[in-house]
């Protein structure tokens, strides 16, 4: 591909009032890359939920309040459009198009770096958080650190895929399902939830259980699950939730599932999912509970002995998962259900996800 010209300005969206669900489009100075650096000339962006924590100030476990003016935004794709210094001999050159994820850059010289944990770097940059993120038409990226999008895979289709995706493929891998196992999707109608089915259904061949509102259902059956069970239907105490443990072990044929992977922020669902396993079968955490932590409320000693069940954390992916899962994306095997919107409809995005309205993913065309 050819050269991308570079204007000495270009628009951003901000979080112009962190705290509260509020974005605005301003024009910034487009910086120049350093040392091991690209430039990126963003065209597609996704809108993830952790997007709205940060704006939000509502996750406890971030170190600082979001500062105001802050360019959020983790899942951008684009064209490298100029090289800094140093990265003459690296793997990237001007043209190429690339994604910038939620780690803008890790260190690779830590415990869990070494390792190949980069999502959970002790000294990792959050693109959106205290680093310019990808709300905007011109992101810093290094060098080392961006992931090539494939050719056959369009920048709209392969924006959520650089957090949504990435991150359920790796808590997929980690929930030590085998092929044939019932595995529940929490929150199976969302961003995550519906990338979670097709990934599980179709490229490592579970049995997928999703939960969510009714309206979802058909979004939640088109991406691989078998079964859905629909929130509406219980009540939101311990005997709404006697009945979904019920109902999913009748699923099952008794036992209860293998694994099951949070796509939600909803402390109910991770105090309902210890129930859902069977005998050493896996809860893994993925979507953050905003606001006060509350405890997995049956992760007491006992019943973690008896059925000698796991609690795994799992933190987005590595470089590795965004690779194998943008290749899972580029053969069709994932598809995201997205619509695409333009940049002065962020705030309006938020407000709609905050409300629970949304099915699938948003992206944002960066063009306008």
């Amino acid at each position: 591909m050819g050269s991308v010209e570079v204007p000495s300005r270009h628009k951003a969206l901000v979080y112009d009032s962190p705290g509260k669900i509020s974005t605005k489009i301003e024009e910034i100075d487009t910086p120049k890359p350093g040392v091991g650096e690209v430039l990126v000339n963003l065209t597609h962006t996704g809108v993830c939920h952790s997007d709205m924590g940060v704006m939000c100030n509502s996750w406890a476990w971030l170190p600082a309040p979001t500062a105001q003016g802050q360019v959020g935004g983790h899942e951008g794709v684009g064209v490298v459009a100029s090289l800094g210094p140093g990265t003459e001999n690296s793997n990237v050159k001007v043209g190429d198009r690339v994604g910038i994820k939620w780690i803008a850059s890790a260190c690779g010289n830590c415990e869990p770096c070494l390792v190949g944990a980069d999502a959970n770097c002790t000294s990792a940059k959050i693109s959106g958080y205290y680093t310019p993120g990808t709300f905007q038409q011109f992101a810093l990226a290094p060098a080392h650190y961006v992931t090539p999008i494939p050719d056959s895979l369009a920048s709209d289709m392969a924006a959520p895929m650089l957090c949504g995706g990435v991150t359920v493929y790796s808590a997929l891998r980690k929930s030590g399902a085998k092929p044939g196992d019932w595995v529940v999707i929490p929150g199976a109608g969302g961003g995550l939830g519906h990338l979670a089915l097709q990934i599980g259904a179709r490229g490592m061949g579970f049995r997928m259980i999703g939960i969510d509102m009714g309206e979802k259902e058909q979004l939640v059956k088109d991406c691989g699950a078998e079964k859905f069970l629909n929130l509406a239907n219980y009540s939101r105490d311990d005997e709404g939730t006697k009945k979904l443990v019920e109902d999913v072990k009748a699923i099952t044929g008794g036992p209860g599932v293998a694994a099951v992977v949070v796509c939600t922020a909803s402390n109910v669902a991770y105090a309902q999912g210890l129930s859902f396993l069977k005998f050493r079968g896996t809860l893994v955490c993925v979507g953050v509970p905003e606001g006060p932590s509350v405890p997995i409320a049956t992760a007491n000693p006992a019943a973690m002995l008896a059925q000698e069940l796991r609690i795994v954390g799992s933190a987005v992916g590595n470089r590795q998962d965004a690779k194998e899962t943008l290749d899972m994306a580029a053969r069709g095997v994932v598809k995201t259900h997205f619509e695409v919107q333009p940049m002065d409809k962020l705030t309006e995005v938020f407000e709609r996800m905050d409300k629970g309205k949304l099915q699938g993913r948003v992206v944002l065309d960066l063009s306008g």
